[in-house]
Parts: C-alpha cells; structure tokens; sequence
C-alpha cells in the first residue's frame, strides 16, 4: 500500500510542477502604456515586450487623434503573464455614419427632431420663398442636395431650406390693392 501512496505523491508532484512550467508560475511582465499612440506604434511596443494584441473596439471623438489608442486593457503598469493579450480601443479614423430620414415636407420642428434623433446636431436654417411657412422644402450638406436614405457622418452640416410662407401685405398695400382692383372696375370707392 506505501508503494501506491508514494507513486500517487509522485504523479500529483510531477503534475504541479509540470502546470508551473506551462503556466510560467513565477514569472510576469509589466504592461506598458500605449494611451496616445498610434495604433501601429501602440502594437509594435506591445510585440516588443512580448504581449499580444487585440483591437477590442472604436469610437469616434472628433477632439482626439483618428487611429490614436484610447483605452486598454489591461491598465499601464499592471503585472501579467509574458505573452498576454492586450486589448485596445481606438479612436476611428473616419466619424460614424447616419441614415437621413425624411425631412422634406415636414414641419422645421420635425425635421430638427428626426435629425437630432439619428445623431446629426450641426443644423443651420436658412429661410426660402414658399407658398408654406415653416414646412422643409429641401436640405443640403456640402453644398448638395440630401435625400432621405442617404449616408452622412454625425458630423456632417445640415442646411435646412424653409419655406418663409406667402408674402403678406401691410394695411397700406391691401388697401392700394384693393382700390386699384375696384377702379379698374369702374366704380368710384372711397377707402
């Protein structure tokens, strides 16, 4: 029976230091920054040290640096395996872009709301001749024409074109209009 415990002793020692060596117990490596980089420069340093790299994820922020590294994980200085995954967001080379929903002939206000909604906020109105005040007649980007379904970055400059309604005529000009229509008739009106 001793023969069997020492055997037994033996193999779970044999096992213990065996996974030590495949897990390389003992052994670490400091993770360096990378926040700022760019993300080729970010990966070169990491292989550098050892480490494997991931992008992780992106997102845009018009302050920063397109490409440049934004967050990581895990954090600077902290003490992992060699060889160790590092996973990296960065900041996207080119702004998200949007679906414009439709926004000809509706109201200022709708079209401002349904704008705002998918993400665009740069929104410029500028007043045309129309027969309906306040209704969209047309909207622009970069000097063309946006449609409904069109892409555009959330960046992007939206010039609405409202319609400023029929042109209304002061009591002088009524009454002028009024006076030149009834003597044209013939009748003498005194107003």
């Amino acid at each position: 029976m001793s023969v069997v415990v020492v055997v037994g002793f033996g193999l779970v020692w044999a096992a213990l230091v065996w996974l030590d060596v495949w897990t390389e117990h003992g052994k670490e490596a400091t993770v360096p920054g990378v926040l700022g980089m760019d993300y080729a420069e970010a990966t070169r340093r990491l292989a550098a040290d050892g480490f494997a790299v991931e992008l992780n994820d992106s997102l845009y922020d018009s302050s920063r640096k397109p490409g440049a590294v934004v967050d990581q994980n895990p954090r600077k200085g902290t003490k992992v395996k060699p060889g160790r995954e590092i996973y990296l967001t960065i900041n996207s080379l080119s702004p998200r872009t949007v679906k414009v929903p439709q926004i000809v002939d509706v109201s200022e206000r709708q079209a401002k709301a349904l704008l705002n909604g998918v993400g665009l906020k740069n929104i410029t109105v500028v007043k045309v001749p129309s027969d309906y005040k306040g209704l969209v007649v047309g909207a622009r980007s970069g000097g063309r024409m946006i449609v409904a379904g069109m892409r555009l970055p959330v960046s992007a400059s939206i010039v609405l074109e409202v319609g400023e309604g029929p042109a209304e005529f002061s009591n002088d000009e009524a009454a002028d209009s009024l006076t030149q229509a009834v003597e044209g008739d013939g009748f003498d009106i005194d107003i």
